[in-house]
């Protein structure tokens, strides 16, 4: 089947919002191509568990399109249109399995030369819808936080990538510097209420359960992480499943697959089963976790705080043991986990540099346990050292509304 042939029963098996949608905007699927269409249902059919800021996202995008005459339609999508799909393709379900669609066409577009200028229409499209939308600045100061190195010790100069961008403080006093940070981040969610607004990432166990914040936890999701390692070496082992075949299948898992309870947040709960899913080393390494974690919260959430905490990660042994889930005798790489938390504070300040606003943002990173700490904030000079005596409470007020 082709778009132009789509009937509105079709989406009979989509969730409610995404099913109203699509129907809705049928008239507009009708006129794109197959290259392309499967990757945007890929996105709807997930619509009712999205975040916020993905439905914003989707319903401007459906809205710019649908607003386009046919004409305009044919040249907007002229560089996919250009693209040759087999026959095959047109008898696949994508309508109900876009996703599937989606991976399959990604390997015929690259064994048929043609990936290049998929990416490259890909990205033009995208230019071009992004800058038709609104690019409207939050209604608060954005501001991140990073909490490296629990447990670790350092001779070595701390946040050097950060360091050209930023303050850095090394007389800061440690003394329940992870509560201060903690109270100011809750303060903040209820000064500024809003859906999943408002994260709490830890890499461990989390210091702090409060309604206001948005919690995940990597040692609260080991019944979700066992689960996921069950399932891959059974499938690995029973059926000699490669690893590309693997990840298709992992990406059908749903929370309940998981063990997970169909009362809680679905939204959350889905987004916490593709952070196993979807991740690479997440389900064995906590740090991984965490960084992903902050990556995804980012592109996706788009939150006017985010904190993330990082805890030692297990040392590297072969994928065998790693797989195996065993937690008799675990060795943790204190100085291997301070070196990756370091690195990934500097790509979290990078990530959310990218969001809408970020000329505002605001950013701090501080050594746990320790006097050092470092921030970043568009009222502050940039690499410059203090001296000064001051408490994480202190460092926040400098950057925070």
């Amino acid at each position: 089947m082709l778009p132009k042939n789509l009937q509105a029963d079709q989406f009979s098996g989509y969730p409610p919002k995404a099913r109203g949608l699509a129907v809705l905007h049928i008239a507009t699927f009708r006129q794109l191509p197959l290259v392309f269409l499967p990757g945007l249902l890929r996105e709807l059919i997930e619509y009712d568990f999205k975040f916020p800021a993905e439905r914003t996202a989707i319903d401007g995008e459906l809205a710019t399109l649908s607003a386009r005459s046919p004409v305009e339609i044919a040249e907007l999508f002229r560089g996919f249109s250009i693209l040759k799909l087999s026959e095959s393709f047109e008898h696949f379900d994508w309508v109900n399995q876009p996703a599937r669609f989606v991976e399959q066409e990604s390997a015929y577009l690259w064994s048929t030369h043609q990936l290049d200028a998929f990416r490259s229409a890909a990205t033009q499209y995208g230019n071009r819808v992004q800058a038709s939308l609104p690019n409207e600045p939050p209604t608060v100061r954005r501001l991140g936080i990073a909490v490296i190195g629990q447990g670790s010790s350092s001779q070595e100069p701390l946040f050097r990538k950060l360091r050209p961008h930023g303050i850095y403080f090394n007389q800061v006093k440690p003394d329940d510097g992870l509560g201060l940070l903690l109270a100011a981040v809750e303060a903040r969610a209820k000064t500024y209420p809003s859906a999943y607004a408002h994260w709490y990432v830890d890499g461990g166990e989390p210091a702090l359960q409060s309604s206001s914040l948005t919690t995940v936890s990597y040692a609260a999701l080991q019944p979700v992480r066992s689960k996921l390692l069950g399932y891959m070496q059974q499938q690995i082992a029973s059926i000699g499943m490669g690893p590309e075949e693997l990840r298709t299948n992992m990406a059908t898992l749903l929370p309940k697959d998981l063990g997970m309870s169909g009362d809680g947040d679905q939204t959350l709960n889905r987004f916490q089963v593709s952070l196993f899913t979807e991740g690479s080393g997440t389900q064995i390494f906590s740090t991984t976790f965490a960084q992903w974690t902050t990556r995804e919260v980012l592109r996706r959430a788009q939150p006017l705080t985010l904190m993330v905490r990082y805890a030692p990660r297990q040392r590297q042994r072969p994928m065998s043991e790693l797989l195996s889930n065993s937690d008799a005798a675990i060795a943790l790489d204190l100085p291997g986990s301070l070196v990756d938390a370091d690195m990934a504070a500097y790509y979290h300040w990078i990530n959310q540099e990218r969001l809408p606003g970020a000329g505002e943002s605001s950013f701090l990173v501080w050594f746990e346990g320790h006097d050092q700490a470092l921030v970043i904030a568009p009222t502050l000079p940039r690499d410059t050292q203090s001296d000064s005596v001051m408490d994480l409470a202190d460092l926040v007020r400098l950057i925070a509304d």
